[in-house]
């Protein structure tokens, strides 16, 4: 993020513009919504223009700008349509302390300005730091259709009853009040007693959520998928959004993070095999306690929290307590990564059945039934396998799997830094060990990259031919 996005206190604040042709009416379009003092330098302004300043929309100055034009303006905007003279203006503007905006010159303006749509107090600002405007017109389109033109004057009666509001706790039961009003009560006395009504509407309102029990916690289960936040379910996104705390694993991305609303508490319950780790126990104790303070909790989990999720002693400890749970499945990594590398975990003719199995549990490396995973043909997904690569290797070539068999390794599955290391079975290690992971790793036996499993085909058959040949 190249620019960051704040809204600037501009009331009673200078705006200069430089220039009087169509660039500069394109911004005075947006600038008269403000409550600046708008000032516009153009030695041939047009009628437009000319207008605006006969209505005292803005003052109107009939010469080009100079130096102390700009002194304790707020901003500038430089839209003389020739370059040198914006540059020039816009020199002078820096010196005097405005912030410098040039129209179509991204590279040596200060601010962009934003598409915006506009319920005031409510705006929406819509920013694509110069890339794709196209793209900012269309969103501002989208939400100019679903947001009401009610919505401003609903915002603007419940700014002053925002102090009445603070008898309800922070939390979830004021915003709880706050989603009632704009959501249901606000537009029904909107529509119904038309503005008069809104006021008697909040009061009503707020009574009935004063009088109202405290509500009772509730814990969401939640899968953030193996973390690309476009591979979340909506239901997860939407727990999301709701949280009043986050409990959250150390495989959880902060692209998934970031989707939390700022007030919600965010808490790092990571575990690390053959690492520091939260207790079980404490992450228990943590997520009931606050459940029990009322609150919606959401106990975020990398993956599916039914795979390999500890997810039973969670709901176990849930349930002693009386507290409500749903659970939100998630994308789990191997359906991820099997998609990332072109390939299916079953496959007509090669397996009925695939394994998802652990590297290591609470006791160390995790014992499986080699022998039967050592067949030809068996596909599985090893978890958490980085660590134990060498004695699950030796388990299976030990237990007659062929040293040939096609393993791939992907770590950070589904996200940008993603690696696919192929290889096989005899040479897992020393791969694993010299591809120096440092991401989360998930390694398949019996599966190799769609390109490398057919190079490998093709190689099986030329070394047929030969063999027919040489007969």
């Amino acid at each position: 993020m190249k620019h960051f996005p704040i809204f600037l206190a501009i009331a009673g604040k200078r705006i200069v513009v430089s220039g009087g042709g169509e660039a500069a009416i394109a911004k005075l379009r947006l600038l008269m919504k403000t409550e600046g003092k708008i000032i516009v330098f153009a030695q041939n302004a047009s009628a437009d223009i000319h207008r605006l300043a006969v209505e005292n929309k803005l003052t109107l100055i009939n010469r080009p700008m100079d130096k102390g034009d700009a002194i304790c303006a707020a901003l500038f905007y430089g839209a003389n349509e020739n370059a040198a003279e914006d540059a020039r203006t816009a020199a002078i503007a820096a010196a005097e302390g405005a912030l410098v905006n040039i129209v179509d010159n991204l590279a040596d303006s200060q601010f962009i300005t934003p598409a915006i749509v506009d319920r005031d107090p409510v705006v929406v600002a819509i920013g694509t730091e110069g890339a794709a405007p196209v793209l900012a017109r269309a969103i501002k389109s989208d939400l100019e259709e679903k947001l009401p033109t009610t919505l401003g004057t609903l915002a603007k009666i419940g700014k002053t009853f925002r102090h009445a509001v603070d008898v309800l706790p922070f939390g979830s039961k004021r915003r709880t009040f706050w989603s009632d009003f704009y959501f249901n009560a606000g537009p029904t006395a909107m529509e119904t007693q038309g503005e008069t009504g809104i006021l008697p509407a909040l009061e009503a309102l707020l009574d009935t959520h004063i009088m109202a029990a405290k509500p009772a916690g509730h814990v969401d289960l939640v899968g953030a998928g193996p973390g690309d936040p476009d591979l979340l379910t909506l239901k997860a996104r939407k727990a999301i959004d709701k949280a009043d705390v986050i409990i959250h694993d150390r495989l959880v991305t902060p692209e998934i993070l970031e989707l939390a609303r700022r007030e919600a508490i965010v808490i790092d319950a990571g575990k690390e095999g053959f690492g520091t780790s939260m207790a079980q126990t404490d992450i228990d104790d943590l997520i009931v306690q606050h459940a029990l303070d009322g609150h919606h909790v959401v106990r975020l989990k990398a993956g599916d929290p039914t795979v390999f999720g500890r997810l039973d002693e969670e709901l176990d400890a849930l349930t002693d307590a009386g507290i409500s749970f749903q659970i939100i499945p998630g994308i789990t990594a191997a359906s991820a990564a099997v998609a990332n590398i072109g390939q299916s975990l079953t496959k007509r003719g090669r397996n009925g059945s695939v394994r998802f199995i652990t590297g290591h549990d609470t006791r160390g490396f995790a014992d499986h039934d080699w022998k039967t995973l050592a067949q030809h043909g068996e596909v599985a997904a090893i978890y958490m396998g980085k660590k134990s690569a060498r004695f699950i290797q030796g388990r299976l070539l030990m237990h007659g799997a062929s040293a040939a068999t096609p393993v791939t390794i992907i770590e950070n599955v589904s996200r940008a830094d993603q690696r696919i290391i192929a290889t096989n079975l005899g040479d897992l290690e020393p791969t694993m060990s010299n591809a120096a992971l440092t991401g989360p790793a998930l390694t398949f036996l019996g599966l190799a990259p769609r390109e490398a499993a057919k190079a490998s085909q093709t190689q099986d058959i030329r070394q047929s031919y030969s063999k027919l040949e040489a007969l």
